[in-house]
């Protein structure tokens, strides 16, 4: 939740007009390092949306890395006209076999990944070669981490443009 990508993200967001809750998810709370199982992460993210979501407002959801996973996974379900990626990991680090495209692919609705170019979850490259119809791929500097200011302002340009497209 504080990644600074997201942290920027946020705060381009509330500029435009956009009402924006961020959520932790519950293994970091609980101080864990490795996530609880995937249904569990789904189930608070979309427990959640219910919960804070204003009658007829239109919800973008975003996530980076593992909250970028669960983004896709929960969208469609949670009535999402779109979501973010930030950072989405593809496959292990090394492992490009144990792919994560299905998640990518899944989530029913216009989804902006904005990928590292040394990223080792995934290359653009490597995610635009996975992503099917509806899933646009965008270069940004740096790596996974995207903590640089040129990978967080390029990101959340991105973000705002793809936003503003939608609404």
């Amino acid at each position: 939740m504080n990644a600074p990508v997201l942290v920027a993200a946020r705060d381009a967001l509330l500029g435009i007009g956009w009402r924006v809750v961020r959520l932790d998810q519950p293994y970091v709370v609980a101080g864990r390092r490795a996530p609880a199982p995937a249904a569990h992460l789904d189930e608070v993210a979309l427990l959640t949306v219910e919960e804070v979501r204003g009658e007829g407002e239109p919800l973008l959801l975003a996530g980076k890395s593992s909250g970028a996973r669960v983004t896709c996974r929960t969208a469609r379900a949670a009535g999402a006209l779109g979501c973010v990626a930030y950072g989405f990991p593809l496959h292990p680090p090394g492992r490009p076999e144990k792919t994560r495209a299905p998640e990518l692919n899944a989530a029913g609705v216009p989804v902006l990944v904005c990928q590292g170019v040394r990223d080792a979850f995934g290359t653009p490259d490597d995610v635009k070669a996975a992503a099917k119809r509806g899933v646009k791929v965008s270069e940004v500097p740096g790596d996974h981490s995207m903590r640089t200011k040129a990978a967080i302002e390029a990101a959340v340009a991105l973000t705002v443009r793809w936003v503003q497209a939608r609404t």
